[in-house]
């Protein structure tokens, strides 16, 4: 069996279909748990049992539609795209903060409502932090930049982007913002000891964030002293632990929770591993458990294989950032961690996570496709049956001249616009001096009082020659003079 397992992935396209398989597995159990979790609290509400699980529905469509068009965009074009889809993302969490524009819930206003559904702009900035991270270390490790070029604008338009999403408030995103921040610079070369800095100061920013808001603070104190409020902040923490002993091995079976029962709150969104486990046992639980084992296998097989360092890059971060939410909200749920609200990635209820998360793993299969061995058997017509019924491009072969060359060409238009700027200045300054009058414009004979001594002839002709001075060679520096 091992050896069957190993000849399969040792296929050219073996990650590719890895990557689909993951997140079509977690995908459904996702909308199998949501619908079972929540449908009795929507029934007890008066709405339909299937409201919720038609709006994760619906986004589960969006997000396998996104899916697709992630696998069919070229690199160069994500590359191109990366920043103005980034501040476009970083100007989406300015606005939600107006009044009037985003809509407020529970006291965080994080929402734009536009119809039928809501959009969380902080979920879409962490793609676009990935991808325009990715690009941006990867062009600068190409120019052999310098410590300060690497750092500089991506830590502080990560920090911008982490208070944004703080002043929402939302602490749970900016911990997933800063794991993609801290990925892209231990993936990017970032010195250890100046790595090691960084996260340690954001390990004391997020513990000071924690303890400056009343709902956070009762969230560590709870985790600290589970005992002392058990029927209050202890209290979702404390059902979740109910939930998971009540499933045993092999679970009470799909459906037959009984924490559902408005006995635990959210229990359809940050809770759900806890349902998992009630419903499905401990063996639901390592099913999920050695999905996402797998996808970190997957996402750093790829990221090791890729030629491009754009691609090394962003699967590298990307797998960490999905993997270390993963973790966090499974590691809550259990009690080793403090409830910080992190969804569990395709598997918890929320739309904008859903489709966000399966756009991101499209780019992630994307990268698949890229690897040397499998460009090389997509381009020899070994497409297999899912490429073929998907008329999926075939992927471009990565080539370090072209890259340089591609940079050469970017540098050469940087500076030809550089040029053209500056001789539209000098133009524009030229304009400005003809249009002052005359009479204003400073005399010769004031220019000749300003005059310095003539240089020595040792100086270069370049730099000794004066506007004054005749252009042709003279003899003698009183010569000169008589020539004036």
């Amino acid at each position: 069996m091992g050896t069957k397992f190993g000849a399969w992935l040792a296929r050219p396209l073996a990650s590719f279909h890895l990557v689909v398989t993951i997140a079509t597995l977690l995908t459904v159990l996702g909308l199998v748990m949501v619908l079972s979790a929540s449908s009795v609290e929507a029934y007890a509400d008066g709405r339909s049992a299937y409201s919720l699980f038609n709006q994760q529905a619906m986004f589960a469509v969006i997000g396998c539609v996104l899916f697709y068009l992630a696998l069919r965009i070229p690199l160069r074009r994500l590359r191109q795209w990366s920043f103005p889809f980034f501040a476009i993302s970083v100007i989406a969490l300015v606005l939600v903060l107006i009044p009037g524009i985003g809509s407020e819930v529970q006291g965080s206003r994080r929402w734009f409502d536009v119809g039928l559904f809501s959009v969380q702009p902080s979920e879409i900035v962490k793609v676009t932090l990935v991808v325009w991270g990715a690009h941006l270390l990867a062009s600068r490790h190409a120019e052999r930049a310098n410590l300060k070029e690497l750092l500089v604008p991506l830590v502080p338009a990560g920090l911008l982007v982490c208070l944004l999403v703080v002043l929402e408030p939302n602490l749970s995103t900016t911990i997933a913002l800063g794991i993609v921040l801290a990925a892209l610079l231990w993936f990017g070369g970032l010195p250890v000891r100046l790595f090691v800095t960084i996260a340690v100061s954001g390990v004391v920013a997020a513990g000071i964030l924690a303890l400056s808001a009343g709902y956070r603070s009762d969230r560590m104190r709870a985790f600290f002293n589970p005992g002392d409020d058990p029927q209050g902040i202890g209290y979702q923490a404390r059902q979740a632990l109910y939930s998971l002993a009540d499933g045993g091995i092999w679970g009470r079976g799909l459906g037959q929770s009984r924490a559902k029962w408005s006995y635990l709150p959210n229990s359809h969104n940050d809770f759900i591993f806890a349902i998992i486990g009630e419903e499905l046992g401990f063996l639901g639980c390592a099913l999920v458990l050695g999905l996402f084992a797998l996808f970190v296998y997957t996402g750093l097989r790829i990221a090791g294989r890729s030629a491009d360092p754009f691609l090394r890059l962003l699967t590298a971060t990307a797998t960490t950032w999905i993997t270390g939410q993963a973790l966090i909200n499974i590691g809550y749920v259990v009690g080793l961690l403090p409830v910080t609200g992190l969804q569990l990635p395709l598997v918890s209820a929320g739309g904008s996570s859903l489709a966000i998360t399966l756009f991101m793993f499209g780019i992630i299969a994307n990268a698949a496709r890229h690897e040397p061995e499998a460009v090389s058997a997509l381009h020899a017509g070994q497409d297999g049956r899912f490429s073929r019924l998907l008329r999926l491009p075939k992927p471009e072969v990565y080539s370090p001249a072209r890259a340089d060359a591609a940079r050469a060409r970017s540098a050469a238009a940087r500076a030809a616009r550089s040029a053209e700027k500056a001789r539209a200045d000098r133009a524009r300054a030229d304009r400005a001096r003809q249009a002052v009058p005359p009479a204003r414009r400073p005399q010769a004979g004031a220019d000749a009082g300003r005059r310095r001594a003539p240089e020595s002839r040792g100086t270069s002709s370049l730099r000794a020659t004066r506007a004054w001075e005749p252009s042709y060679p003279v003899n003698h520096a009183r010569d000169r003079g008589r020539s004036r």
